[in-house]
């Protein structure tokens, strides 16, 4: 099965589009399990525990692991997501020329992560370096690969929203390209809340692309047009971050929390689809 057909299994079960992103800064976790094995695998799984009925899929934050123990709790983060039917976006932005790319392309085998197996994952990448530094992970039809587009930050328009000589922006011809990548059926894109009108303009470019919507939250992206527009078919994905995981943050039910703001942002952006 690819990404994007469990991802829609996923949203049908679960009755959402919420994604939530999994970004546990050391200095952030609740002081009751500062002492575990792992801390950041053990603030995921009672995320996990807390929201997974609730989510349509998790988004782990490279940046948030790369040192010896965090690639240990992600890999475990990453089983566990898997092990309760919710796929998993690994939000690396990677993209490189040749070998490189192959081996951040290894990013989606389970060997790399010491698992048995892992069911069809999406990735990041970032489309500067053109479609030879992206095909490693075009060329994996069952994983999906979100193309940044038109980014949730303030700073994404200085490059993003340059007008091209032969017409149009660099986002729209990101988004072009993109559905040009797209043989495989397993290619979306990455477009923030916080642009809702090129949200707007994205999706009658690419109609049948799906969207990760970064941006709200904490970031205060617009709700409405990030459903409206993020979804194809019903298929894609509205993130929040630190607007769940540390919903509850210095009090005594810090889980619980993170469940209810997950089921309170579902229920919101329910409304909308």
């Amino acid at each position: 099965m690819s990404f994007f057909a469990a991802l829609d299994r996923r949203i049908r079960a679960a009755n959402s589009v919420l994604c939530v992103g999994l970004d546990p800064v050391p200095d952030r976790l609740p002081p009751a399990i500062a002492d575990a094995d792992l801390p950041r695998w053990a603030f995921n799984r009672r995320i996990i525990d807390a929201t997974h009925e609730y989510v349509a899929a998790y988004k782990p934050n490279i940046a948030f692991y790369e040192d010896p123990d965090g690639w240990r709790a992600l890999a475990e983060t990453i089983a566990y997501a898997e092990g309760k039917s919710v796929p998993v976006v690994l939000d690396a932005k990677r993209a490189d020329v040749g070998h490189t790319a192959r081996r951040y392309a290894r990013l989606l085998e389970p060997d790399t992560w010491g698992l048995q197996s892992m069911g069809p994952t999406a990735i990041t990448v970032n489309p500067f370096l053109g479609e030879d530094a992206l095909r490693p992970f075009l060329d994996r039809d069952t994983d999906g690969v979100f193309v940044l587009c038109r980014t949730s930050n303030s700073g994404g328009a200085d490059l993003q929203d340059l007008q091209l000589a032969k017409g149009g922006t660099v986002y729209e011809r990101v988004a072009a390209l993109a559905d040009m990548w797209n043989d495989a059926d397993n290619v979306g894109l990455v477009v923030g809340a916080t642009a809702p009108d090129e949200l707007e303009t994205l999706r009658k470019q690419v109609p049948n692309l799906p969207f990760l919507v970064p941006g709200v939250g904490a970031q205060g992206g617009d709700l409405e047009a990030a459903v409206e527009y993020g979804l194809a078919d019903g298929v894609g994905l509205i993130n929040s971050s630190r607007g769940i995981i540390y919903a509850g943050e210095g009090g005594s039910r810090p889980f619980a929390a993170a469940g209810t703001a997950a089921r309170r942002l579902t229920e919101q952006l329910n409304t909308y689809r």
